[in-house]
């Protein structure tokens, strides 16, 4: 192995631990130290196989995302597009993906003030998350041209009930909505 294939397994392997640690403490307050010392390595080594926090940062980001998109591809394939949403919103609300989802909502928030890397790590996951949400739509029965546009509300529906979720976790009215989404969804499916 080059020295070079090296210093890329490393990099991938430093990649997954700070994923996995940012996911447990989030972005906002990201220090190099304590997240090196979680690690087992230093901060000037983490900076060796990155090139400076923006870019460990944007690399956890499309982990975090890939991780999201590896997900939903592994959950089984709904029967209906309603049952699809409502999977996807049990899977959403637990576990990996919450955490996931919660980390991307989280970035989306820094991004919307035109921080970088946010700001642009958020549209390109997006981009690849909306585009898997649509193939995995597609394979509940929603025609392949309707996909793209239902991927785009459940999306943003869902982000919007992510947000209200540590408040609304188990309420009726959030149960309602879930419903209500799932009912839309189907709806733009059968256009």
């Amino acid at each position: 192995m080059s020295d070079e294939d090296s210093a890329s397994d490393r990099r991938r392997e430093l990649a997954e631990g700070a994923t996995d640690y940012v996911l447990e403490h989030g972005l906002i307050g990201l220090s190099l130290r304590p997240l090196a010392a979680a690690l087992g390595t230093s901060d000037r080594m983490l900076l060796y196989h990155f090139a400076g926090k923006d870019d460990l940062v944007a690399t956890v980001l499309h982990t975090s995302n890939a991780r999201s998109v590896a997900h939903l591809r592994s959950l089984p394939v709904a029967a209906t597009v309603r049952e699809a949403v409502l999977a996807l919103w049990t899977a959403s609300t637990e576990g990996q993906l919450e955490r996931c989802q919660r980390l991307y909502v989280e970035a989306a928030a820094l991004g919307f003030f035109g921080r970088e890397p946010y700001a642009g790590v958020v549209r390109e996951s997006n981009r690849v998350w909306t585009a898997a949400l649509a193939g995995w739509l597609t394979a509940a029965g929603c025609p392949a041209e309707a996909a793209p546009r239902a991927a785009n509300l459940l999306d943003a529906a869902m982000m919007g009930l992510q947000l209200d979720l540590p408040l609304d976790r188990g309420t009726p009215a959030l149960d309602c909505s879930v419903e209500d989404l799932a009912d839309a969804v189907a709806a733009i499916a059968r256009c």
